[in-house]
């Protein structure tokens, strides 16, 4: 599904709505260029959550954990690493439910990941004219997909 985006505004819109909907143990796996609109779309699903300290980028710390909303947020980032490293995080232990309690996983630069969750979202953000953005959304066998087919 794609989401025209006339805006930052709109895009945060889309992260509340996710955010208000979304349940523990699911995972969105963030991809576009610098500046699409990744970390905006996080701080939406954090404040969707209900979370009010500031989300920022956790490109040099990695993973930034929220914990104080309706479910955890973890945020990650993966910008500077390169797919070997990633292998080395032991990601799952997010999305499983190992270590962490069950929350929200955003993965910003998800490209980066050699291996996937078995159900996740993946949210594709692009450029378009004038300030405007497109989300392009696709479902794996996430329970989500009857919400965004609303969207």
């Amino acid at each position: 599904m794609k989401i025209l985006l006339a805006d930052a505004e709109a895009t945060l819109h889309l992260g509340i709505n996710l955010g208000q909907t979304l349940d523990a143990g699911s995972v969105i796996l963030l991809e576009g260029d610098l500046g699409a609109g990744k970390t905006t779309l996080v701080q939406g699903i954090g404040q969707g959550l209900g979370i009010t300290e500031p989300i920022v980028s956790p490109t040099f710390t990695l993973i930034n954990e929220y914990t104080a909303g309706r479910l955890p947020l973890y945020h990650l980032d993966l910008y500077r690493l390169e797919p070997q490293e990633v292998v080395a995080l032991n990601l799952e232990t997010y999305w499983e439910g190992f270590e962490a309690i069950p929350g929200i996983v955003a993965i910003e630069w998800a490209e980066r990941m050699p291996y996937k969750p078995d159900s996740y979202l993946n949210v594709h953000l692009t450029y378009g004219d004038e300030g405007t953005r497109q989300a392009q959304i696709t479902s794996f066998n996430c329970a989500i997909s009857e919400y965004i087919a609303t969207m």
